[in-house]
């Protein structure tokens, strides 16, 4: 398995790309990748695939985006480790924070791409959305050691009342989005970040309950 990168933006480099796309195959992510292509049919839209390097299955925390911009054709993966400033944000908070690679799954509220080719970037409408909630509940079937879900951007926050009667339990954190033009408004958003993911990274130093 390829080392963890060190810095942000690590799959603008054609080698690292090619490494991580070697990977698409790993069983951890295989049946994220089968949800996606089951949207990806439904929604006649591309969904890109978790990120090999991520946890997949295996996570503790869902870190919830709002929809892939239209670069992630680029690489296929929703991944921290994409050329673009709302991956390299999240890439710095979430190692700020100390969270274990492994213990992290990246996806969006609205998980196909929804721009046309060309077009810019834009927040997912509310009928992209509505259409989008169904496809929470497998996805939480498929994440058995989910501990705690950070919800980003105010689109991912609407999911909120869904995960709290989906997983009742489950400890759930919003957080202002990690894209560059809300993290400039104003020191306050990225105080918030840091401080909500300093919160999951305590939830998931709990030790685990046991039967």
């Amino acid at each position: 398995m390829p080392a963890e990168p060190r810095a942000p933006k690590s799959l603008a480099d054609p080698q690292a790309l090619a490494a991580r796309r070697a990977m698409i195959g790993a069983p951890h992510i295989a049946p994220i990748r089968a949800l996606g292509e089951r949207i990806s049919t439904e929604r006649g839209a591309p969904v890109p695939t978790p990120d090999p390097l991520d946890g997949g299955v295996g996570a503790r925390l869902l870190l919830l985006l709002e929809t892939p911009g239209p670069a992630v054709l680029r690489t296929g993966f929703v991944t921290r480790d994409s050329a673009n400033g709302t991956a390299a944000n999240l890439f710095r908070f979430l190692a700020e924070a100390g969270i274990v690679r492994a213990d992290t799954l990246i996806w969006n509220a609205v998980p196909w791409l929804i721009h046309a080719e060309g077009a810019l970037n834009r927040a997912p409408r509310r009928a992209e959305v509505a259409a989008a909630a169904p496809y929470l509940a497998p996805l939480l079937d498929l994440l058995p050691r989910l501990a705690v879900a950070v919800l980003a951007g105010r689109f991912a926050g609407e999911a909120a009342p869904a995960l709290a009667a989906l997983r009742p339990h489950l400890p759930v954190i919003r957080v202002p989005h990690p894209s560059p033009t809300y993290v400039c408004t104003s020191p306050e958003v990225p105080a918030r970040i840091r401080h909500g993911l300093a919160e999951a990274a305590a939830i998931l130093d709990r030790p685990a309950r046991r039967g």
